[in-house]
């Protein structure tokens, strides 16, 4: 709505309509026309007045973004079938043979200078497995980059330029973004460079398959291929993420892209500038995420937390005491949302810290302390042989005890190998060949015990273990 102040005159004329007589005789009072002569005429439109000034944050950090351009070698090609000696046409293709020249890969991608001495970050699936990178500043000037390091867990890279005084971009945090913010993104997609878009943040927090130690930034700007490793900023002009990844079916904009947030970006660029390798904590748990019928099951109010499946053998969880069937609810009095909150927290975590955990067991919280441990391959047991076929009751199981050999095979002590599978249990996702370990935290050595353990219950929560994980799963028995 546009409102504007009625100067003196006017409002003096108005009276003196309404009462009849002319502006000079009309009796108003003096400190309403001074305060009307010294009010200001101006407009004022709110919408208008809310829009970003994404021109302002192009001017300012605009210089700041790369483009970066990758040459590789081209893979290794099978020779092609040659003539053998003796045969009739050996001479003519042997002459007129034309060779194919082997044309080198290339590739286009972003980055953004984090310091004016040449420090660049960019994805690491830009630069991964190139000859040569080409990085080309705003100015047009190129320079070739020295790859310094890469994290393929979280997709950073780091390069270095040899130039000075070149503007840097202003570093912000994600912690911060809500969802329903604006963002805008500058980057080279599809080699066209300097490209501006601008859309809002979707979500935060997303977990990606493969992209275990990344909380990422979903956003709706148009993000496509090229514009990796390109900064993501906010109205500030602060970058809050490097656009990392798209989904896509048609291999162009879909309006789902992620950013990996600039917090986790800039402390795996600083240990790959310190060392040259990101160290990240574990304490050797496996974890799942807490369905309601799990939270149900193990008396929690609502879905929360990361439910512990397994705990690694004299692993740092185990010497804290963790158990399997343990709902991590927060480290370090960090609420743990989801169980993909989980995975990042820890690995933030320098390995010999110690990290507070708040744990939920038997309908009671708990804290215990960690030291933290180096992350490192997790190794599995192989899948057990099956045979026999005892009954399991209200579950619809039929099961056996684990034998001797199994129990050596895997290396769990007891447990009841499913033979096949219907009713409740099927509908919940066990399986033939599944060892079921315990029920709702009681371990089970025979078709009996099991039997015992779900009567009169509605909802159990099995652990399981199959193949190489340990798993949790809930049944509605009713």
């Amino acid at each position: 709505m546009r409102t504007t102040t009625l100067a003196a005159p006017l409002l003096a004329a108005a009276l003196a309509a309404l009462s009849g007589c002319s502006p000079s005789e009309a009796n108003v009072p003096a400190e309403v026309l001074a305060q009307a002569s010294s009010a200001p005429a101006t407009a004022t439109t709110p919408a208008a007045a809310a829009l970003p000034d994404f021109a302002a944050i192009v001017q300012n950090e605009g210089p700041a973004v790369v483009h970066i351009r990758v040459q590789a070698k081209p893979p290794a090609r099978e020779a092609a079938p040659q003539p053998f000696r003796g045969d009739p046409f050996f001479e003519f293709f042997r002459r007129f043979q034309i060779p194919i020249p082997e044309v080198p890969r290339q590739g286009v991608g972003s980055g953004f200078i984090v310091s004016p001495d040449g420090v660049i970050l960019t994805n690491a699936h830009v630069v991964e497995g190139a000859d040569s990178v080409i990085v080309k500043l705003s100015d047009r000037r190129e320079f070739r980059a020295k790859v310094v390091g890469m994290d393929p867990p979280t997709d950073i890279a780091v390069l270095r330029i040899e130039a000075k005084n070149l503007p840097a971009a202003r570093i912000g945090s994600a912690k911060s973004v809500r969802v329903g913010d604006w963002v805008l993104a500058i980057g080279s997609p599809f080699g066209f460079e300097n490209t501006v878009t601008a859309g809002i943040v979707s979500a935060t927090s997303r977990a990606l398959p493969e992209g275990t130690y990344v909380p990422f930034l979903q956003t709706d700007a148009a993000i496509n291929p090229g514009n990796s490793g390109g900064p993501l900023f906010n109205l500030r002009g602060e970058v809050i993420g490097i656009a990392s990844q798209i989904y896509t079916r048609t291999g162009g904009y879909q309006g789902l892209a992620f950013a990996i947030p600039i917090d986790v970006a800039m402390k795996v660029k600083d240990q790959l500038l310190a060392t040259g390798r990101v160290e990240r904590g574990r304490i050797g748990v496996t974890i799942q995420e807490v369905t309601q019928a799990l939270a149900k099951s193990f008396g929690l109010d609502a879905p929360r937390g990361a439910l512990v499946s397994s705990v690694e053998k004299d692993g740092p969880a185990a010497r804290a005491g963790i158990e399997p069937g343990d709902v991590i609810l927060a480290v370090n009095g960090t609420p743990v949302e989801t169980s993909s909150t989980l995975p990042p927290m820890i690995a933030d975590i320098r390995p010999g810290q110690s990290a507070r955990l708040e744990i939920w067991r038997e309908g009671a919280k708990k804290t215990v302390t960690v030291t933290v441990g180096r992350l490192e391959t997790a190794r599995g047991a192989g899948r057990p042989e099956t045979g026999g076929a005892p009954e399991g009751g209200r579950l619809g199981l039929a099961v056996r005890p684990l034998s001797r050999e199994e129990s050596r095979a895997t290396g769990i002590g007891a447990g009841l190998v499913v033979e096949s599978a219907t009713g409740p249990a099927a509908a919940a996702g066990v399986q033939e060949g599944d060892i079921i370990l315990s029920v709702n935290g009681v371990p089970v050595k025979d078709p009996a015990q099991l039997r015992n353990l779900v009567a009169g219950k509605s909802h159990v929560a099995l652990r399981v273990r199959r193949g190489e994980a340990t798993i949790f799963i809930p049944v509605e028995l009713g």
